[in-house]
Protein backbone atom coordinates (compact mmCIF):
# COMPACT_ATOMS: atom_id res chain seq x y z
CA UNK A 1 0.00 0.00 0.00
CA UNK A 2 3.06 2.24 -0.01
CA UNK A 3 2.67 3.23 3.65
CA UNK A 4 6.43 3.55 4.13
CA UNK A 5 6.76 5.73 1.04
CA UNK A 6 3.84 7.85 2.24
CA UNK A 7 5.45 8.33 5.66
CA UNK A 8 8.80 9.20 4.07
CA UNK A 9 7.25 11.80 1.75
CA UNK A 10 5.12 13.36 4.52
CA UNK A 11 7.88 13.30 7.15
CA UNK A 12 9.13 16.78 6.19
CA UNK A 13 5.69 18.22 7.04
CA UNK A 14 5.71 16.95 10.64
CA UNK A 15 7.13 19.28 13.30
CA UNK A 16 7.96 18.10 16.81
CA UNK A 17 7.65 20.08 20.05
CA UNK A 18 11.33 21.13 20.07
CA UNK A 19 11.09 22.46 16.52
CA UNK A 20 7.92 24.41 17.34
CA UNK A 21 9.46 25.82 20.53
CA UNK A 22 12.41 26.91 18.40
CA UNK A 23 10.02 28.70 15.98
CA UNK A 24 8.46 30.51 18.95
CA UNK A 25 11.88 31.55 20.27
CA UNK A 26 13.14 32.63 16.84
CA UNK A 27 10.05 34.79 16.27
CA UNK A 28 10.55 36.47 19.65
CA UNK A 29 14.12 37.37 18.65
CA UNK A 30 12.80 38.81 15.36
CA UNK A 31 10.13 40.80 17.25
CA UNK A 32 12.80 42.43 19.39
CA UNK A 33 14.78 43.33 16.26
CA UNK A 34 11.70 44.98 14.76
CA UNK A 35 11.05 47.02 17.93
CA UNK A 36 14.69 48.07 18.33
CA UNK A 37 15.80 51.42 16.91
CA UNK A 38 19.23 50.21 15.78
CA UNK A 39 18.04 46.84 14.46
CA UNK A 40 14.71 47.87 12.86
CA UNK A 41 16.08 48.72 9.40
CA UNK A 42 17.40 45.17 8.91
CA UNK A 43 14.56 43.38 10.71
CA UNK A 44 12.28 41.19 8.59
CA UNK A 45 9.41 41.21 11.11
CA UNK A 46 8.89 44.97 11.00
CA UNK A 47 6.72 45.51 14.12
CA UNK A 48 5.25 48.75 12.78
CA UNK A 49 3.54 51.08 15.29
CA UNK A 50 0.00 51.73 13.99
CA UNK A 51 -0.59 54.94 16.00
CA UNK A 52 -3.71 53.25 17.41
CA UNK A 53 -3.32 53.88 21.15
CA UNK A 54 -6.69 52.84 22.57
CA UNK A 55 -9.27 50.12 22.03
CA UNK A 56 -13.01 51.00 22.06
CA UNK A 57 -14.45 51.80 25.51
CA UNK A 58 -18.11 51.62 24.48
CA UNK A 59 -18.71 55.39 24.42
CA UNK A 60 -18.02 55.72 20.68
CA UNK A 61 -20.95 57.11 18.69
CA UNK A 62 -21.54 58.37 15.18
CA UNK A 63 -21.77 57.54 11.49
CA UNK A 64 -18.67 56.37 9.65
CA UNK A 65 -17.57 55.09 6.26
CA UNK A 66 -15.10 52.26 5.77
CA UNK A 67 -13.18 50.99 2.75
CA UNK A 68 -11.83 47.45 2.76
CA UNK A 69 -9.12 46.45 0.28
CA UNK A 70 -7.24 43.24 0.92
CA UNK A 71 -8.13 40.65 -1.71
CA UNK A 72 -9.94 40.17 -4.99
CA UNK A 73 -13.11 41.71 -3.54
CA UNK A 74 -13.26 45.33 -2.42
CA UNK A 75 -15.94 46.63 -0.04
CA UNK A 76 -17.42 49.98 0.87
CA UNK A 77 -19.34 50.23 4.16
CA UNK A 78 -21.57 52.71 5.96
CA UNK A 79 -21.49 52.02 9.70
CA UNK A 80 -23.67 53.61 12.38
CA UNK A 81 -22.19 53.18 15.87
CA UNK A 82 -24.60 53.64 18.76
CA UNK A 83 -25.97 51.27 21.41
CA UNK A 84 -25.81 48.75 18.58
CA UNK A 85 -23.65 48.75 15.48
CA UNK A 86 -25.58 48.86 12.19
CA UNK A 87 -23.84 48.47 8.88
CA UNK A 88 -24.66 48.65 5.19
CA UNK A 89 -22.13 47.47 2.64
CA UNK A 90 -21.54 46.65 -0.97
CA UNK A 91 -18.94 44.35 -2.53
CA UNK A 92 -17.16 45.31 -5.76
CA UNK A 93 -15.10 42.83 -7.79
CA UNK A 94 -11.46 43.58 -8.54
CA UNK A 95 -10.25 42.21 -11.87
CA UNK A 96 -6.76 40.82 -12.49
CA UNK A 97 -6.18 43.85 -14.74
CA UNK A 98 -6.86 46.22 -11.83
CA UNK A 99 -4.69 44.19 -9.43
CA UNK A 100 -1.78 44.08 -11.88
CA UNK A 101 -2.25 47.34 -13.86
CA UNK A 102 -1.38 50.88 -12.78
CA UNK A 103 -1.93 52.21 -9.29
CA UNK A 104 -3.78 55.19 -10.74
CA UNK A 105 -6.39 52.92 -12.38
CA UNK A 106 -6.76 50.90 -9.16
CA UNK A 107 -7.36 53.98 -7.00
CA UNK A 108 -9.63 55.56 -9.62
CA UNK A 109 -11.76 52.40 -9.42
CA UNK A 110 -11.81 52.57 -5.59
CA UNK A 111 -12.96 56.21 -5.81
CA UNK A 112 -15.61 55.25 -8.40
CA UNK A 113 -16.96 52.51 -6.10
CA UNK A 114 -16.98 54.92 -3.15
CA UNK A 115 -18.89 57.54 -5.17
CA UNK A 116 -21.36 54.89 -6.35
CA UNK A 117 -21.97 53.69 -2.79
CA UNK A 118 -22.25 57.17 -1.26
CA UNK A 119 -24.82 58.07 -3.92
CA UNK A 120 -26.91 54.97 -3.18
CA UNK A 121 -26.83 55.67 0.58
CA UNK A 122 -27.80 59.33 0.13
CA UNK A 123 -24.57 60.58 1.76
CA UNK A 124 -23.28 62.79 -1.07
CA UNK A 125 -23.26 66.02 0.96
CA UNK A 126 -21.76 64.59 4.19
CA UNK A 127 -18.01 64.37 4.85
CA UNK A 128 -18.21 61.35 7.14
CA UNK A 129 -15.07 60.18 8.98
CA UNK A 130 -13.62 57.24 7.07
CA UNK A 131 -11.51 54.25 8.12
CA UNK A 132 -9.50 52.70 5.27
CA UNK A 133 -8.62 49.02 5.73
CA UNK A 134 -5.62 48.41 3.49
CA UNK A 135 -4.42 44.89 4.22
CA UNK A 136 -0.88 44.95 2.84
CA UNK A 137 2.47 45.64 4.54
CA UNK A 138 2.64 49.36 5.29
CA UNK A 139 4.82 51.65 7.35
CA UNK A 140 2.68 54.23 9.14
CA UNK A 141 3.78 57.79 9.73
CA UNK A 142 0.57 58.61 11.58
CA UNK A 143 -2.94 57.26 12.00
CA UNK A 144 -3.99 58.49 8.53
CA UNK A 145 -0.70 57.93 6.72
CA UNK A 146 0.48 54.53 5.49
CA UNK A 147 3.24 53.85 2.96
CA UNK A 148 3.00 50.54 1.10
CA UNK A 149 6.28 48.69 1.56
CA UNK A 150 5.42 45.68 -0.61
CA UNK A 151 2.43 44.25 -2.45
CA UNK A 152 1.38 40.72 -1.43
CA UNK A 153 -1.49 38.29 -2.19
CA UNK A 154 -1.14 38.51 -5.97
CA UNK A 155 -1.33 42.32 -6.27
CA UNK A 156 1.34 44.18 -8.24
CA UNK A 157 -0.26 47.47 -9.36
CA UNK A 158 2.56 49.81 -10.44
CA UNK A 159 3.37 53.12 -8.79
CA UNK A 160 2.00 52.24 -5.36
CA UNK A 161 4.93 50.67 -3.48
CA UNK A 162 6.76 53.39 -1.57
CA UNK A 163 3.73 55.72 -1.75
CA UNK A 164 1.26 56.84 0.93
CA UNK A 165 -1.99 55.04 0.05
CA UNK A 166 -4.04 57.72 1.81
CA UNK A 167 -2.55 60.36 -0.51
CA UNK A 168 -3.28 58.16 -3.54
CA UNK A 169 -6.91 57.84 -2.41
CA UNK A 170 -7.27 61.61 -1.93
CA UNK A 171 -5.75 62.20 -5.41
CA UNK A 172 -8.20 59.76 -7.02
CA UNK A 173 -11.14 61.47 -5.26
CA UNK A 174 -9.83 64.88 -6.37
CA UNK A 175 -9.69 63.69 -10.00
CA UNK A 176 -13.42 62.92 -9.75
CA UNK A 177 -14.38 66.06 -7.86
CA UNK A 178 -17.71 64.71 -6.60
CA UNK A 179 -16.93 63.22 -3.14
CA UNK A 180 -16.30 64.80 0.26
CA UNK A 181 -13.56 62.74 1.93
CA UNK A 182 -12.25 62.71 5.51
CA UNK A 183 -9.85 59.81 6.07
CA UNK A 184 -9.31 59.51 9.83
CA UNK A 185 -7.35 56.25 9.89
CA UNK A 186 -5.62 53.70 7.66
CA UNK A 187 -5.50 50.25 9.23
CA UNK A 188 -4.84 46.70 8.12
CA UNK A 189 -7.32 43.89 8.63
CA UNK A 190 -5.34 42.56 11.60
CA UNK A 191 -5.71 45.85 13.48
CA UNK A 192 -9.38 45.95 12.48
CA UNK A 193 -9.87 42.44 13.83
CA UNK A 194 -8.39 43.35 17.23
CA UNK A 195 -10.53 46.53 17.43
CA UNK A 196 -13.70 44.72 16.36
CA UNK A 197 -13.17 42.02 18.98
CA UNK A 198 -12.22 44.56 21.67
CA UNK A 199 -15.61 46.21 21.15
CA UNK A 200 -17.25 42.96 22.37
CA UNK A 201 -14.35 41.68 24.54
CA UNK A 202 -12.59 44.65 26.21
CA UNK A 203 -9.67 42.43 27.32
CA UNK A 204 -8.71 41.60 23.71
CA UNK A 205 -5.02 42.51 23.19
CA UNK A 206 -3.99 40.37 20.18
CA UNK A 207 -5.34 40.26 16.62
CA UNK A 208 -4.75 37.43 14.15
CA UNK A 209 -5.61 36.90 10.49
CA UNK A 210 -5.61 33.39 9.03
CA UNK A 211 -7.14 33.73 5.59
CA UNK A 212 -5.69 34.30 2.12
CA UNK A 213 -2.69 35.75 3.95
CA UNK A 214 -1.66 35.84 7.60
CA UNK A 215 -0.58 38.53 10.04
CA UNK A 216 -0.78 39.38 13.73
CA UNK A 217 -0.88 42.50 15.88
CA UNK A 218 -0.92 43.18 19.61
CA UNK A 219 -0.85 46.00 22.16
CA UNK A 220 2.70 46.77 23.29
CA UNK A 221 4.01 48.97 26.11
CA UNK A 222 5.36 52.22 24.68
CA UNK A 223 8.63 51.81 26.62
CA UNK A 224 9.41 48.68 24.53
CA UNK A 225 8.90 50.44 21.18
CA UNK A 226 12.22 52.13 20.45
CA UNK A 227 10.98 53.17 16.98
CA UNK A 228 8.11 55.24 18.44
CA UNK A 229 8.18 58.87 17.28
CA UNK A 230 4.73 60.02 18.47
CA UNK A 231 3.71 61.66 21.73
CA UNK A 232 4.25 59.88 25.04
CA UNK A 233 1.01 60.97 26.69
CA UNK A 234 -1.12 58.26 28.31
CA UNK A 235 -2.15 55.65 27.46
CA UNK A 236 1.48 54.55 27.31
CA UNK A 237 0.82 51.81 24.77
CA UNK A 238 0.47 51.37 21.02
CA UNK A 239 -0.94 48.68 18.78
CA UNK A 240 1.89 47.00 16.85
CA UNK A 241 1.31 45.62 13.34
CA UNK A 242 3.83 42.80 13.26
CA UNK A 243 3.78 41.94 9.53
CA UNK A 244 4.82 38.45 10.59
CA UNK A 245 4.28 37.00 7.11
CA UNK A 246 7.87 38.05 6.37
CA UNK A 247 9.27 35.98 9.27
CA UNK A 248 11.98 33.78 7.76
CA UNK A 249 12.75 36.00 4.77
CA UNK A 250 16.36 36.21 6.03
CA UNK A 251 16.69 32.41 6.15
CA UNK A 252 15.95 31.78 9.85
CA UNK A 253 13.27 29.19 8.96
CA UNK A 254 15.15 27.51 6.09
CA UNK A 255 15.86 24.36 8.12
CA UNK A 256 12.08 23.78 8.39
CA UNK A 257 11.17 24.62 4.80
CA UNK A 258 10.57 21.78 2.35
CA UNK A 259 11.06 21.24 -1.38
CA UNK A 260 7.34 22.05 -1.76
CA UNK A 261 7.74 25.39 0.03
CA UNK A 262 10.67 26.23 -2.25
CA UNK A 263 8.68 25.30 -5.35
CA UNK A 264 5.71 27.46 -4.30
CA UNK A 265 7.99 30.42 -3.57
CA UNK A 266 9.44 30.28 -7.09
CA UNK A 267 5.95 30.51 -8.63
CA UNK A 268 4.93 33.71 -6.83
CA UNK A 269 5.23 37.41 -7.72
CA UNK A 270 7.29 38.01 -4.56
CA UNK A 271 9.99 35.31 -4.66
CA UNK A 272 11.95 35.07 -1.39
CA UNK A 273 9.38 37.19 0.47
CA UNK A 274 6.61 36.32 2.96
CA UNK A 275 8.09 32.88 3.65
CA UNK A 276 6.18 32.32 6.92
CA UNK A 277 2.93 33.31 5.21
CA UNK A 278 3.60 30.85 2.38
CA UNK A 279 3.82 27.99 4.93
CA UNK A 280 0.58 28.94 6.71
CA UNK A 281 -2.03 30.84 4.76
CA UNK A 282 -4.96 29.95 2.57
CA UNK A 283 -3.41 31.23 -0.64
CA UNK A 284 -0.80 28.44 -0.54
CA UNK A 285 -2.00 25.35 1.39
CA UNK A 286 -4.01 23.89 -1.49
CA UNK A 287 -0.98 24.16 -3.77
CA UNK A 288 1.18 22.44 -1.13
CA UNK A 289 -1.29 19.53 -1.08
CA UNK A 290 -1.39 19.34 -4.89
CA UNK A 291 2.40 19.15 -5.14
CA UNK A 292 2.57 16.33 -2.58
CA UNK A 293 -0.20 14.41 -4.39
CA UNK A 294 1.80 14.64 -7.64
CA UNK A 295 4.91 13.37 -5.83
CA UNK A 296 2.92 10.45 -4.36
CA UNK A 297 1.56 9.57 -7.80
CA UNK A 298 5.07 9.68 -9.30
CA UNK A 299 6.17 7.28 -6.53
CA UNK A 300 3.23 4.94 -7.30
CA UNK A 301 1.63 5.51 -3.89
CA UNK A 302 -1.48 7.11 -5.43
CA UNK A 303 -3.61 6.91 -8.60
CA UNK A 304 -1.70 3.82 -9.87
CA UNK A 305 1.16 6.13 -10.70
CA UNK A 306 -0.93 8.28 -13.06
CA UNK A 307 -1.43 12.05 -13.03
CA UNK A 308 -3.69 14.22 -15.16
CA UNK A 309 -3.20 17.66 -16.67
CA UNK A 310 -5.68 19.03 -14.10
CA UNK A 311 -3.62 17.65 -11.19
CA UNK A 312 -0.39 18.97 -12.70
CA UNK A 313 -1.91 22.44 -13.11
CA UNK A 314 -0.50 24.78 -10.44
CA UNK A 315 -2.94 26.47 -8.01
CA UNK A 316 -5.95 24.46 -9.27
CA UNK A 317 -6.30 22.51 -6.00
CA UNK A 318 -7.72 25.07 -3.58
CA UNK A 319 -7.35 25.40 0.17
CA UNK A 320 -11.16 25.25 0.41
CA UNK A 321 -10.87 21.71 -1.04
CA UNK A 322 -8.48 20.75 1.75
CA UNK A 323 -10.97 21.96 4.40
CA UNK A 324 -13.81 20.09 2.66
CA UNK A 325 -11.87 16.82 2.50
CA UNK A 326 -10.86 16.99 6.16
CA UNK A 327 -14.38 17.93 7.21
CA UNK A 328 -16.03 15.05 5.35
CA UNK A 329 -17.02 12.23 7.72
CA UNK A 330 -18.98 10.13 5.19
CA UNK A 331 -17.81 6.48 5.13
CA UNK A 332 -17.53 6.47 1.34
CA UNK A 333 -15.27 9.60 1.15
CA UNK A 334 -17.85 11.33 -1.05
CA UNK A 335 -16.12 14.75 -1.06
CA UNK A 336 -12.66 13.40 -1.82
CA UNK A 337 -13.98 11.18 -4.64
CA UNK A 338 -15.79 14.10 -6.27
CA UNK A 339 -12.81 16.45 -6.03
CA UNK A 340 -10.46 13.84 -7.48
CA UNK A 341 -12.99 13.16 -10.27
CA UNK A 342 -12.97 16.91 -11.01
CA UNK A 343 -9.22 16.48 -11.53
CA UNK A 344 -9.87 13.55 -13.91
CA UNK A 345 -8.87 10.87 -11.39
CA UNK A 346 -10.60 7.75 -10.12
CA UNK A 347 -9.67 6.88 -6.55
CA UNK A 348 -10.03 3.94 -4.15
CA UNK A 349 -10.97 4.09 -0.47
CA UNK A 350 -7.32 3.60 0.39
CA UNK A 351 -6.41 6.43 -1.98
CA UNK A 352 -8.93 8.71 -0.25
CA UNK A 353 -7.33 7.87 3.12
CA UNK A 354 -3.96 8.90 1.70
CA UNK A 355 -5.32 12.19 0.27
CA UNK A 356 -6.91 12.94 3.65
CA UNK A 357 -3.58 12.22 5.39
CA UNK A 358 -1.80 14.66 3.05
CA UNK A 359 -4.39 17.38 3.75
CA UNK A 360 -4.06 16.75 7.50
CA UNK A 361 -0.26 16.97 7.39
CA UNK A 362 -0.31 20.29 5.51
CA UNK A 363 -3.03 21.91 7.65
CA UNK A 364 -1.54 20.62 10.93
CA UNK A 365 1.86 22.13 10.14
CA UNK A 366 0.19 25.45 9.25
CA UNK A 367 -1.88 25.51 12.46
CA UNK A 368 1.15 24.56 14.59
CA UNK A 369 3.32 27.29 13.05
CA UNK A 370 0.58 29.89 13.59
CA UNK A 371 0.25 28.67 17.18
CA UNK A 372 4.01 28.96 17.75
CA UNK A 373 3.74 32.57 16.56
CA UNK A 374 0.83 33.37 18.88
CA UNK A 375 2.67 31.69 21.77
CA UNK A 376 5.59 34.11 21.21
CA UNK A 377 3.21 37.08 21.12
CA UNK A 378 1.28 35.93 24.22
CA UNK A 379 4.53 35.58 26.19
CA UNK A 380 5.57 39.10 25.12
CA UNK A 381 2.19 40.49 26.29
CA UNK A 382 3.11 39.11 29.70
CA UNK A 383 -0.34 38.22 31.05
CA UNK A 384 -1.58 34.87 32.28
CA UNK A 385 -4.85 35.31 30.33
CA UNK A 386 -4.65 36.60 26.77
CA UNK A 387 -7.65 37.16 24.48
CA UNK A 388 -6.85 36.94 20.77
CA UNK A 389 -9.33 38.18 18.17
CA UNK A 390 -9.15 36.12 14.99
CA UNK A 391 -10.57 36.33 11.49
CA UNK A 392 -9.99 34.76 8.10
CA UNK A 393 -11.56 32.04 5.97
CA UNK A 394 -8.89 29.45 6.80
CA UNK A 395 -9.55 29.67 10.54
CA UNK A 396 -13.32 29.89 10.09
CA UNK A 397 -13.74 27.06 7.60
CA UNK A 398 -11.09 24.50 8.50
CA UNK A 399 -12.54 21.85 10.84
CA UNK A 400 -9.42 21.39 13.02
CA UNK A 401 -7.39 24.61 12.87
CA UNK A 402 -8.67 26.05 16.15
CA UNK A 403 -8.20 22.80 18.09
CA UNK A 404 -4.65 22.22 16.80
CA UNK A 405 -3.66 25.80 17.63
CA UNK A 406 -5.10 25.61 21.15
CA UNK A 407 -3.35 22.30 21.90
CA UNK A 408 -0.03 23.58 20.51
CA UNK A 409 -0.11 26.83 22.51
CA UNK A 410 -0.72 24.81 25.71
CA UNK A 411 2.48 22.91 24.94
CA UNK A 412 4.58 25.94 24.04
CA UNK A 413 3.30 28.48 26.60
CA UNK A 414 2.01 26.35 29.50
CA UNK A 415 1.60 29.30 31.89
CA UNK A 416 -0.57 31.32 29.52
CA UNK A 417 -4.26 30.79 28.79
CA UNK A 418 -4.97 32.04 25.25
CA UNK A 419 -8.65 32.45 24.40
CA UNK A 420 -9.59 32.87 20.73
CA UNK A 421 -12.66 34.95 19.88
CA UNK A 422 -14.06 35.31 16.37
CA UNK A 423 -14.14 38.76 14.87
CA UNK A 424 -17.37 40.17 13.52
CA UNK A 425 -16.19 41.84 10.32
CA UNK A 426 -12.90 43.26 11.58
CA UNK A 427 -11.93 44.69 8.21
CA UNK A 428 -15.13 46.76 8.02
CA UNK A 429 -16.47 47.37 11.50
CA UNK A 430 -12.91 47.38 12.92
CA UNK A 431 -11.79 50.16 10.57
CA UNK A 432 -14.84 52.23 11.53
CA UNK A 433 -14.08 51.64 15.23
CA UNK A 434 -10.49 52.85 14.79
CA UNK A 435 -11.89 55.97 13.11
CA UNK A 436 -14.50 56.29 15.89
CA UNK A 437 -11.92 56.03 18.70
CA UNK A 438 -9.69 58.60 16.96
CA UNK A 439 -12.66 60.88 16.21
CA UNK A 440 -13.83 60.72 19.87
CA UNK A 441 -10.28 61.51 21.06
CA UNK A 442 -10.03 64.42 18.61
CA UNK A 443 -13.38 65.82 19.79
CA UNK A 444 -12.33 65.54 23.46
CA UNK A 445 -9.00 67.27 22.73
CA UNK A 446 -10.79 70.14 20.92
CA UNK A 447 -13.25 70.49 23.83
CA UNK A 448 -10.38 70.77 26.30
Amino acid sequence: MGDNKLETILECMHLNKDQLKSVKDRLHIEMMKGLGKASHANARVKMYPTYVRSTPDGTERGDFLALDLGGSNFRVLYIKIGEKVEQFSEVYKLTKELMEGTGEKLFDYIAECLANFIGKQGLKDRALPLGFTFSFPCQQKGLASATLTMWTKGFKASGVEGKDVCVLLYEAVKRRGDILLDVIAVVNDTTGTLMSCAHAFPDCVVGLILGTGTNACYIEKLENVETWDGDTDPPKQVLINMEWGAFGDDGVLDDLRTEYDESIDKKTHNVGKQKFEKMISGMYLGELVRQILVKLAENHVLFDGKTTEALRNSWKFETANLSQIEGDTSPDYKVCRKLMKDHGLEITDQGCKIVKAVCAAVSSRAAQLAAAGIAAVACQVGKSDVTCGVDGSLYRKHPRFHDIMTATIKQLAPGVNVKFVLSEDGSGKGAALVAAVAHTLKSKTKAE
